[in-house]
């Protein structure tokens, strides 16, 4: 089940994740967090997620056992012929729940988060390379954004299907492992505006 909400204004271009079923994210729109209060987490190295941070009622009668809802986000703007914009990379506290609240479900939760974030830099990294152009950045900046998604879309499946969303206990230490290197690859895009 992969549900993608989009939404482009002139300043704000925003998506929300969907993966399933032991690590569903539901979709959302929301606005650019600058840190956290009580509905949203922005991604910080020294923050990890708590089962006190889920706080949705569980949904029952479902194969999952956990749910959460991640965004990222761009706003932009041209300031004397310049480009400039901000990214955001969110977990939202009141669309994301818990079930069964061990540790080990919530490390899978907060890779799904840490994803988010991988690919939060990659777009950081695409815009720093992206040589502005007054007649065509509108549709060069959603072209750049829709195709990270694209490929931050498949890599959340790609977890969930190769762990089992969390079933396949050797696979997820593997995939925590695999996604803690992607953040060390990226630490260099870190400090996105």
């Amino acid at each position: 089940m992969n549900h993608l909400i989009h939404l482009l204004t002139v300043t704000l271009l925003f998506l929300q994740t969907a993966v399933a079923p032991a690590a569903l994210s539901r979709t959302e729109i929301a606005t650019v967090p600058a840190t956290e209060d009580e509905t949203m987490v922005s991604w910080m190295a020294g923050r990890r997620l708590t089962w006190d941070d889920f706080r949705s009622v569980p949904v029952r009668n479902t194969e999952a056992v956990a749910l959460t809802s991640t965004s990222l986000g761009i706003s932009y703007r041209v300031k004397n012929n310049q480009f400039l914009y901000d990214i955001s990379c969110a977990f939202s506290k009141q669309h994301s729940w818990g079930l069964l609240k061990t540790p080990y479900i919530l490390a899978h939760e907060q890779a799904h988060f840490d994803i988010t974030e991988i690919y939060a830099r990659k777009l950081h990294h695409e815009l720093q390379l992206y040589r502005f152009d007054a007649k065509t950045f509108k549709k060069d900046i959603n072209d750049i954004y829709h195709r990270v998604v694209k490929e931050k879309e498949a890599f959340q499946e790609l977890y969930d299907g190769e762990t089992d969303h969390s079933r396949k206990k050797a696979r997820q230490e593997e995939w925590l492992v695999r996604i803690e290197a992607l953040l060390d690859d990226t630490a260099p895009y870190m400090d996105y505006p």
